[in-house]
């Protein structure tokens, strides 16, 4: 729990009148609240229950993604006009003792690295209190956010809820973890809140397609500021800024070209080659751990005609 005192005034469960899949700034509030009130929400999984805790890679390689992302919401927010700043304190996480890691078939495209893992792989996670258990006795730590934090866009309609936009939604932040303060763009009456697609832990990039994913619950306290404004979201945040909350021992790869998305493949390719041939796990395996725990930075970017990308992994998760 944070270490802030507060009192949930309204729970949201994860019913299908609370649940939508679209960003649509026509649809109705499900919850109307005032600004200093708290809301509990309950929030599926990424994939709306199509991967449980006994599903296979073949079980995740079926799912349809159409749709995907089942957000809790909308909730208004009082006062909220367009030109305001809806600020989300998040409160505290809640998961439910499981969550999952996978990549889908390489022909499909997702994820950093589709064209090296042409068939589907998938880790179930065993979430304890403070970690995720891996194979060969690893844990993750774990970093619980929400993938999915944001207000309904400006522009009517129905959009899609993959990309991220101007108002938030799949940032995939993951330093928006408890304590976090999260700034947000009102576009819309009430600014329409919505939130899902909680990781309860993830690495830079997200290199699988897939964080931990996991069902979760979500309490969070909305307020209003009218005397600022700003384009895109902005956060305050107290990280952990590694895996581990710590500054330790790491090893590094690099990535090194002349475009930064590339640059970040072979940081990434190099460290699914290190983990696989130093600490023994399949390539696959690899690849899980890495979206879930590797962190990726921009190491610089003036040195034309080369950029360079480094991932991270704590040697003390893999031993």
């Amino acid at each position: 729990m944070s270490g802030d005192d507060y009192t949930v005034d309204y729970e949201l469960s994860d019913a299908d009148e609370n649940v939508h899949h679209v960003w649509d700034n026509g649809l109705d509030p499900v919850l109307t609240v005032a600004p200093g009130e708290v809301v509990r929400f309950e929030c599926r999984d990424a994939l709306d229950g199509q991967v449980g805790p006994d599903s296979t890679a073949e079980d995740l390689a079926n799912a349809s993604f159409d749709p995907v992302h089942p957000l809790t919401g909308p909730v208004a927010v009082e006062g909220a006009e367009p030109g305001d700043v809806l600020v989300v304190e998040l409160l505290e996480f809640e998961h439910k003792g499981w969550g999952f890691t996978g990549y889908m078939p390489g022909d499909m495209g997702l994820g950093l690295l589709p064209e090296e893992f042409p068939e589907a792989g998938l880790h179930v996670w065993e979430l304890d209190d403070d970690v995720a258990h891996f194979v060969n006795d690893i844990e993750v730590p774990l970093g619980m956010f929400p993938g999915i934090a944001g207000v309904a866009p400006a522009e009517d309609g129905e959009h899609d809820t993959l990309p991220p936009r101007d108002v938030g939604g799949n940032m995939d932040v993951k330093h928006m973890t408890e304590g976090s303060t999260v700034y947000f763009p009102v576009k819309n009456e009430g600014a329409l809140f919505s939130t899902g697609d909680c990781h309860a832990a993830q690495g830079d990039g997200e290199v699988c397609v897939t964080g931990i994913e996991a069902p979760m619950f979500v309490t969070a306290r909305f307020e209003l500021r009218k005397d600022v404004s700003i384009e895109q979201p902005q956060l305050e945040t107290t990280g952990p800024f590694t895996p581990t909350g710590e500054d330790e021992p790491m090893y590094a790869t690099t990535g090194i070209a002349d475009d930064l998305m590339e640059a970040t493949k072979k940081a990434t390719r190099h460290m699914i080659d290190h983990l696989h041939e130093q600490h023994g796990l399949t390539r696959g395996e690899a690849y899980i751990l890495c979206s879930a725990a590797m962190d990726l930075k921009i190491s610089e970017v003036v040195d034309v005609p080369n950029w360079t990308v480094t991932a991270y992994m704590p040697e003390s998760i893999v031993g």
